[in-house]
């Protein structure tokens, strides 16, 4: 009898640590979004409602809140590689690894701890699908710039589904040579190669290995900014929700999604703060179809939210009291966008560009004066930027890490960032806190300040593995 009663309560000990295991783990990691990001992403929509205060975005309102360093082991601000390689295996490594320490040994992810458990596995992201931050899940590379070499490890890791907008180096090796194209090497792993989501639907079914891209013609490097989306385009919340669908389709034991939203870092090196909120609001979009399937599966579902780095030192006031981030609504384009069309109008009109016409654009795009006012020096520096760029033809690109810009194009992101109030004390990334928030299953491991290395461990720990 004894025995007995010790045999049931180790069936019923076992049974409680399964139902707190999280069979389905998203992981949304979005890339450059510090603290202010995220704060002044809801600053904007409450401003947006007519209002002081905030609107919250979904994730923010998960209960599980956290806040986590990010330094790297060979900088105190780290790059998206080595910020992506801790935040999938637990370790610090120097800028610039993929998966890899400084002994180039291999470091496992979490994404193959999951595999390893038997969990169907998704790597996804707005950007390419070789960059850094989904890279670090399935790859083992010395450095983040062998495209090619990456794109290789994809069958070695034999996950399940990947996404994004394409490959950036699909047949040119690092050292610059002819390689075979990746495509029919992945096709040959099993991999079923889905461009546009029609095009996924009708391969869906019959498909046991799935990459999902962009229509061809597209940009592989990335999908639009949310700012600038047409009818067509494939968005991040469609690529979350056709990765659920494929990995919970048949028999299954769970699994692990990875979902980058990679260009809110992207708009933050271009200083763009309108594309930077579209760009948070998109990446919760995507939460929200995460949040659809938690619903249905509340006790078995983790949703974990955070970020690699902070971007372009935002920061929320310039000096004086008062801020008007409704007036990012007026902005229609990203700055690479705006930057296009001074360009083309540089082309259609040559020397006889006249102001007119470039405040014509800056009125559509921008809202400028219309709706806008703005103060006599910020007229002045638009007016004085026109006249050396278009009248004297001395033309110097602005340069970030993912753009190059008209220069009237970046002086009316200096306008638009001065006229809302804003500050950017950088290009690059900085080493402040990122956020951290959790719903569901193991949710209450994410409560805290921690490293950034902590994160994985605690996925580790809730999902099983």
């Amino acid at each position: 009898m004894k025995r007995f009663v010790h045999l049931l309560l180790l069936v019923l000990l076992a049974s409680t640590l399964s139902a707190q295991q999280a069979k389905y783990v998203f992981y949304f990691i979005g890339d450059g979004m510090g603290v202010n990001q995220v704060n002044g992403t809801e600053m904007y929509l409450a401003a947006k409602e007519g209002r002081i205060g905030v609107r919250p975005l979904l994730f923010t309102t998960f209960p599980a809140v956290g806040v986590a360093t990010t330094y790297s082991q060979s900088n105190p601000i780290t790059d998206s590689a080595a910020a992506g390689t801790a935040l999938a295996t637990g370790v610090k490594t120097y800028n610039g690894a993929i998966s890899m320490d400084a002994q180039s040994n291999i470091l496992e992810s979490v994404a193959q701890k999951a595999k390893r458990a038997g969990r169907k596995v998704g790597i996804t992201t707005s950007v390419s699908i070789d960059h850094a931050t989904p890279a670090v899940f399935y790859a083992h590379q010395p450095k983040r710039s062998m495209y090619y070499e990456i794109a290789l490890d994809i069958p070695k890791a034999g996950f399940d589904f990947h996404a994004g907008g394409g490959f950036l180096k699909p047949a040119e090796s690092a050292d610059k040579q002819p390689a075979p194209s990746i495509f029919p090497i992945l096709e040959e792993a099993g991999y079923t190669i889905a461009r546009g989501l029609d095009e996924f639907k009708a391969k869906e079914a019959q498909a046991g290995r799935m990459i999902l891209m962009q229509k061809t013609g597209a940009d592989p490097s990335c999908l639009p900014y949310a700012i600038d989306r047409q009818s067509g385009d494939l968005t991040l919340a469609q690529i979350t929700q056709s990765a659920i669908s494929f990995l919970a389709k048949g028999k299954e034991k769970g699994f692990f999604l990875m979902v980058e939203g990679g260009k809110i870092d992207w708009a933050c090196h271009s200083n763009d703060p309108a594309t930077v909120v579209k760009e948070v609001v998109d990446l919760d979009d995507a939460v929200r179809v995460a949040y659809e399937f938690y619903q249905k599966h509340p006790k078995e579902t983790l949703i974990v939210i955070t970020a690699d780095h902070e971007t372009g030192g935002l920061g929320l006031g310039n000096g004086t009291y008062t801020m008007n981030l409704k007036a990012l609504d007026l902005q229609k384009q990203s700055v690479d966008a705006l930057s296009t069309a001074f360009t083309d109008l540089r082309k259609a009109k040559g020397k006889e560009v006249k102001w007119e016409d470039a405040l014509a654009i800056l009125v559509e795009k921008m809202g400028f004066w219309k709706e806008l006012p703005l103060t006599w020096e910020q007229e002045r520096k638009l007016r004085d930027v026109f006249e050396d760029s278009f009248v004297k033809n001395h033309v110097v690109f602005a340069q970030s890490l993912y753009s190059k810009t008209e220069p009237l194009a970046a002086a009316a992101k200096e306008v638009m960032s001065q006229a809302v109030r804003i500050g950017w004390t950088s290009l690059s990334h900085t080493a402040g806190y990122v956020p951290v928030y959790a719903v569901g299953a193991g949710s209450k491991l994410f409560s805290g300040k921690y490293d950034n290395t902590e994160i994985p461990k605690k996925i580790v720990k809730a999902g099983g593995y």
